[in-house]
C-alpha cells in the first residue's frame, strides 16, 4: 500500500524524558495509553500515521469537533502548514532537527478525505501548542 501522504514521526526527547522523570512511580488516569492515531484509506491508499505522546488525548479534549470545520478550510490551511513545515525540515541550522524530522509529501491536487485532513490540521494545532513553533 503506498503511503503517500504522511508519516508523522515527532518523538521529541526532552519532552518525552521530563514527562517520564515526572511521572516516575506515579498512576495518573489523565496520561494517554494510546498516543498513536492512524487513519488509513484503503480505497484512496492515503494513510496518515502521528505518533506523538500527548496528541490522542488533546484531540479528544482540545480539538474542535468533527464538521466544525469546512474541507475546504481544512485542505487550504493543510496546504499552508505543510509548506511551512517542508521549509523548516532543511533548514537544520535555523530550526530544531528533532521537532522537523521528515517530510510530509501533501499534494494540494489529491482529494485526501475530511478524516485526513481533519487530523493533519489538529495536529499542527497541537504540535504549535506544545512546543511553542508558529508555522
Amino acid at each position: 500500500m503506498k503511503k503517500l501522504l504522511a508519516i508523522l514521526v515527532v518523538i521529541t526527547c526532552i519532552i518525552s524524558c521530563q514527562t517520564q522523570k515526572t511521572n516516575l512511580g506515579k498512576t495518573d488516569d489523565n496520561l494517554s495509553k494510546n498516543d498513536t492515531v492512524k487513519i488509513a484509506n484503503e480505497e484512496l491508499e492515503y494513510e496518515i500515521i502521528i505518533i506523538d505522546a500527548g496528541f490522542n488525548s488533546w484531540l479528544l479534549s482540545r480539538a474542535r469537533p468533527r464538521g466544525y470545520y469546512s474541507e475546504s478550510f481544512l485542505e487550504i490551511k493543510n496546504q499552508f502548514y505543510v509548506t511551512s513545515w517542508n521549509s523548516r525540515v532543511g533548514q537544520t541550522m535555523q530550526f530544531n532537527p528533532n521537532l522537523y524530522e521528515m517530510r510530509i509529501d501533501y499534494d494540494p491536487k489529491i482529494h485526501y478525505g475530511y478524516e485526513v485532513n481533519y487530523l493533519l490540521y489538529n495536529y499542527f494545532i497541537y504540535f504549535q501548542e506544545r512546543n511553542r513553533q508558529r508555522l
